[in-house]
This record gives C-alpha cells, structure tokens and sequence, in this order.
C-alpha cells in the first residue's frame, strides 16, 4: 500500500478514509490527519458532512495553538477532504468506520468501502464491543479487516485498541500498531472477545459506580474523587461516563449483557438518563452538567 512520510513517525497510509464525521471520527481524522496523511470524512449527507469539516478544522486549530504541530493551518485545511458518497473511499490505504455502534450500521458501512477500495487496502472499525469476526463474516477479504478501537477524546488519549479477529493477517496486525504509534499512540493487542480489554473493564467499574448512586451510597463527585484520588485515576468512572455519552455506555452494556451475562446488567438508573436525553457532554447533562 502506498503511504506517507510524516516527520518523525512512522509513515501512515497516503490517504486514509474515515466513515463518520462525529466526535470519535472527527478525532480520528484530525489525529491522521496531522500525522501526514490526506484524510477523507464521509457522511450520510452534505449538512453532517460540513459539520465534520467543522469538528476536524477546530481541534485542527487547537493543536496549532497549543504547539502539537508545526504544519501551517492552510496545509491541513487542504489535507482534510469530506464526502457523501462511499467512492470517496478510492484510493485509501486504511479506512475507519466510525459510525455509531449498531452492528448492522457499520456493517453496512464497511462493505459499501470494501467494494470501492483496492484490495491491499486496511479496514478498521472503531467499535468497542461489537465482535471483528461478526463484522467480517460480512466481507469478502476478512484478512485486510482489524479492530481500530480509539478513545475519547481522541486528541488528548494515549491508547489505541488493536483488536485482532480470528482472519486478521499478521501484516494488517503490524501495520495497524505502526500506524497508532505514528500517529502518537500506544497500541495495545488483544484479541476477538466480548468487549475487548478496555470496554470490558471500563464499564464494570463504570456500571457498579452508577448502581452506586442509584442505591445513594454518594454522590457522583465523591463517588468519582474516592477512584481519582484513591486509586489515582486520573478521571472518574462518572465523569468518563459522560466524556464517553450514557448512550454508549448503554449499548456496550447491553451487548456484553447478551454475551457474558447479568455481571453486566445495565442499570435502570442508566436506562431511565437516556431515555431523559441525559447523554453527558455531548447534550449539556449526565452525572454531571457540561457548558462548553
């Protein structure tokens, strides 16, 4: 596969594709980004389209700020392309799903990019509980398909999930850590099972902090100081809670709750927030209230 060479990493693919213009694709993209590579968003439609533009050119802008890149605005403007239609894809050595997590959603996303990209060309999906090898029954070249699971915000974490599936090619294996830590993150290697490492471990201690307030044992603040102070967090489980959308959590916990069992029982507390509309940051209120 073709690829680019970015000062002082690793190269990354020439092109990189990212389906999914939210928060987490967004990231994604600014993340390749600045890396070196041309970076097309594709969208369901022209208005999510111009709001992705919007997310990526504004972290874009704040990492200049804060001296993360010497590169001018003006040439990563230029790098940033978005779309509506999957052709968009072409020409991409890695492309990442980054829609919302419903297995028949991004299902559907990879196969419209596996029918337009080259055959040597990485797919990647950003789930963070959905199985690989379920999602690559549904492709035709299951060794090119890994697991690319980042964290929010993108920007500011450390950590990329290198999920492999029981199909997954050594090569893609390599190229997807070299491509992580390019991009100035730490791969982690784990293989195809029920919520991975992270996802499986984040949400029990974030399900029994949330049980925790449902039975009134403390409030989310102290809930959340007695982990970042005690067990030197550096963000409570509530407040990642939020950070990452109750939502999310919801669906995780709902997914691992079919496949391992009532440990991960979502909680009513969490069922009755989301039905509320209290998603955390993203809607202005969770565990906690959020002003931009």
């Amino acid at each position: 596969m073709t690829e680019h060479d970015s000062p002082g990493t690793t190269p990354v693919p020439a092109r990189v594709g990212v389906i999914g213009g939210g928060r987490m694709g967004a990231g994604i993209a600014h993340a390749f980004a600045l890396a070196g590579a041309d970076v097309v968003v594709v969208e369901r439609d022209e208005h999510a389209a111009g709001a992705a533009s919007a997310r990526v050119l504004e972290a874009v802008r704040r990492s200049i700020d804060r001296g993360a890149t010497a590169r001018p605005f003006e040439v990563l403007e230029a790098a940033l392309e978005t779309a509506t239609d999957a052709a968009a894809l072409a020409g991409c050595g890695l492309v990442v799903e980054a829609v919302p997590e419903d297995r028949e959603l991004k299902a559907a996303a990879l196969g419209r990019a596996e029918r337009v990209v080259d055959e040597s060309a990485v797919l990647a999906t950003n789930t963070s509980s959905i199985s690989i090898d379920d999602l690559a029954a549904g492709l035709e070249r299951p060794g090119r398909f890994i697991g690319l699971h980042f964290f929010n915000p993108v920007p500011a974490s450390q950590l990329v999930e290198v999920v492999v599936g029981s199909a997954t090619d050594d090569a893609v294996v390599d190229a997807a850590k070299d491509w992580a830590a390019a991009i100035g993150k730490t791969p982690v290697v784990v293989r195809d099972a029920p919520g991975f490492a992270s996802s499986r471990l984040g949400l029990a201690l974030g399900l029994e902090a949330i049980r925790m307030v449902e039975e009134g044992v403390a409030s989310a603040a102290d809930i959340d100081a007695a982990m970042e102070l005690g067990y030197r967090h550096p963000v409570g489980p509530l407040r990642t809670t939020d950070l990452v959308g109750l939502d999310v959590r919801l669906g995780i916990a709902e997914e691992l709750h079919a496949r391992l069992g009532d440990r991960f029982a979502p909680p009513e507390l969490l069922r009755r927030m989301v039905a509320a509309g209290q998603l955390g940051r993203k809607t202005g209120r969770g565990f906690y209230e959020w002003s931009e």
